[in-house]
């Protein structure tokens, strides 16, 4: 894949960002809010000392909401697309939109899914202010190992392919993952810190939105990205159903 190729597929995946942005956004707002809210409200009633707001809520919810969102979509998407410029035709002997499926897949599970078991997201008034470095730190640990343990995961499928099969080296090497990522969160530190009489409905709300959210936004590149990289690399396959379809049918011939 020359650079002009791989130049082309990032400003796709800049492109699939946006508009994955704004389904992500309008999820937040319509989902995420309420619960968001809710832990305002019982931060607030059990603050000793407020500050003064410099940012109102009604701008934080919606253009603070949406310009983060974003941007934020926008860089994942592009980083997205470079990983796909990588894993096309090393993976396996997948197409463009099977191979965009894969990695939207694998950087679910390995970048959300994993460190959300153990470090699930916390709406605010949840977490202790002090404990902020440690947490996230050991949050970037957890995504890292994942990463790393899905990468060694299929570079092990590939390699016990040709003795097994590609079913029985994918079997093998998706039990190694678990297995790997199951001792991974069984050693690392847990981090508990609800406050007594914090809603549990608020913080199996505030999760579920967070995790819908993430979905959304790997689901939507999976298949928005895989159709514009198609139309770049494949772009006779593309468009042939399209051409066949504008094209008269020929007249049959004079008997």
């Amino acid at each position: 894949m020359n650079s002009a190729t791989v130049r082309t597929l990032l400003v796709r995946g800049m492109l699939t960002g946006i508009a994955t942005g704004v389904l992500v956004f309008a999820f937040a707002y319509l989902v995420g809010e309420s619960p968001l809210r809710s832990a305002l409200v019982f931060e607030a009633a059990h603050e000793t000392e407020h500050g003064p707001e410099l940012v109102s809520r009604i701008l934080q919810e919606t253009a603070g909401l949406a310009t983060g969102v974003l941007f934020f979509t926008t860089a994942f998407a592009g980083i997205a697309a470079l990983a796909f410029c990588f894993a096309l035709g090393r993976i396996g002997r997948f197409g463009p939109r099977a191979t965009a499926g894969l990695v939207a897949l694998g950087g679910f599970v390995t970048v959300f899914l994993v460190p959300f078991l153990k470090y699930p997201a916390n709406p605010p008034a949840v977490s202790n202010p002090d404990t902020l470095n440690q947490r996230t730190a050991l949050y970037w640990l957890m995504i890292a190992l994942s990463v790393l343990i899905g990468i060694a995961a299929v570079v092990l499928g590939q390699r016990l392919a040709p003795r097994l099969g590609n079913w029985n080296a994918t079997i093998a090497a998706s039990v190694a993952f678990v297995v790997a990522v199951g001792l991974a969160l069984a050693f690392l530190p847990a981090v508990n810190e609800m406050p007594e009489g914090f809603p549990a409905n608020v913080v199996w709300d505030f999760r579920v939105a967070a995790a819908g959210m993430q979905l959304l936004l790997w689901a939507s590149f999976g298949l928005i990205f895989g159709h514009l990289a198609e139309r770049v690399l494949e772009p006779r396959t593309a468009t042939a159903p399209t051409q066949q379809a504008a094209s008269p049918q020929a007249a049959p011939a004079p008997h």
